[in-house]
């Protein structure tokens, strides 16, 4: 049986090459596109090549990255054009296959092993997918070329940007082994660490290691490892389902002062709520637990869940929920600088799940069928159309 061919499709300093697209006159200047200072989102999203040269790092604070290049110019996101220059390189994509895997935002896997007879091989798909994105798009895309997904993805890492890299089976133990066990998807930084405090520095060390040494290190996810280094993974390239439905669905938010009273943090969640309510009624899911998120002043993070008696969408219920573990977590020790909340354990049937024996199912019914109403006045009229009171109390 002959090798797939697959390809990974990065789209090289995406979020500072769509903004440079709209400030031309920046082309020659080191560029980062960084979230709000003022609302504290300060880090590095992206950098151009020329700012990568100085040493700017993605997710470092901004002040760092100045820090490093004190003439480094700031933008702001602009998430609409993102999505829009992303659904325009999946266009071009599928013009040679709909085998196609959104890897994140800018980052895609093709299996192009049935569209060789019309295109030529791997590599020549890789190329002309290259030169399109560039003629038609305006920004470059690094592609990997292999007969593996994790391979595939290694290939584009290699030679950036505007760049193909193929990884065949002959060459790969020349290409792949040498390089630093940090560099093979799924190996974090703690992962490469204790590799590294075990011997283990190269891609190349990982298959002479023992299969008990890996499993004693990582569990039964240690021998992934061995199966990636010796290119043997054979998962394949799957397009999104469109009766995908998701595990869980979050909101949250970092505002621009810091959080010092549990009424301010009932607020936020009422509004984080709506919108994971809105999520949940567009894709007909239930949520059967509610996990919460703090951050605090020292950067602190902690996360807390807990399962509901009762499947619930309702804001409201959503909102009760979490704030309810909220005063069982958190101590107020310090003010909060962000929070967050999340419906999990979601279930399409709300009828899937016992319902409360307890006396609260007729009460948080009747709130349902209240929501239920709100609603479908907004889908007809607007979000606007009905707001939720401020001085809604927590019951």
């Amino acid at each position: 049986m002959s090798d797939k061919i697959i390809l990974h499709c990065d789209l090289n300093n995406f979020f500072a090459s769509v903004s440079l697209l709209f400030n031309p006159t920046l082309y020659d200047m080191p560029v980062a596109v960084c979230g709000s200072v003022e609302a504290r989102h300060g880090i590095v999203l992206a950098k151009n090549e020329i700012a990568k040269k100085y040493g700017v790092k993605t997710a470092e604070a901004v002040w760092e990255a100045k820090a490093k290049c004190k003439d480094l110019v700031i933008l702001p996101p602009d998430y609409k054009k993102y999505v829009e220059y992303s659904r325009a390189a999946r266009e071009i994509y599928s013009r040679f296959t709909d085998m196609i895997e959104p890897f994140g935002i800018d980052e895609c896997w093709l299996d192009v092993t049935g569209s060789t007879l019309l295109f030529g091989s791997g590599e020549e798909i890789a190329d002309k997918i290259r030169r399109t994105v560039k003629r038609e798009l305006g920004i470059t895309i690094s592609v990997g070329v292999s007969f593996n997904k994790i391979f595939a993805k290694l290939g584009s890492d290699m030679k950036k940007p505007d760049a193909v890299t193929v990884i065949s089976r002959e060459n790969f133990k020349q290409k792949v082994w040498p390089l630093p066990v940090g560099d093979l998807l799924f190996i974090g930084k703690r992962t490469a660490e204790r590799l590294n405090q075990n011997g283990i520095f190269k891609i190349g060390d990982i298959p002479l290691c023992e299969d008990g040494m890996l499993t004693r290190l990582f569990g039964k996810n240690g021998l992934f490892l061995k199966t990636y280094a010796l290119g043997l993974d054979d998962s394949p390239v799957c397009p999104p389902d469109e009766n995908y439905k998701p595990k869980s669905v979050g909101r949250s938010t970092t505002p621009d002062h810091d959080i010092t009273d549990r009424g301010e943090v009932w607020r936020i969640y009422l509004e984080l709520c709506e919108e994971i309510s809105d999520e949940l009624r567009k894709t007909g899911l239930y949520a059967t637990g509610v996990q919460i998120h703090t951050r605090d002043t020292s950067l602190k993070i902690k996360e807390t869940a807990h399962s509901i008696d009762s499947p619930t969408n309702s804001a409201l219920l959503l909102a009760k929920y979490g704030m309810e573990l909220f005063d069982k977590t958190y101590n107020w020790n310090l003010p909060l600088r962000s929070v967050g909340v999340r419906a999990i354990n979601l279930k399409a049937d709300c009828a899937a799940v016992q319902e409360d024996l307890f006396g609260e199912s007729d009460k948080n019914e009747r709130i349902e069928k209240i929501e239920d109403s709100i609603y479908s006045v907004r889908d007809r009229f607007g979000k606007g159309s009905i707001k939720r009171g401020r001085n809604v109390k927590n019951q």
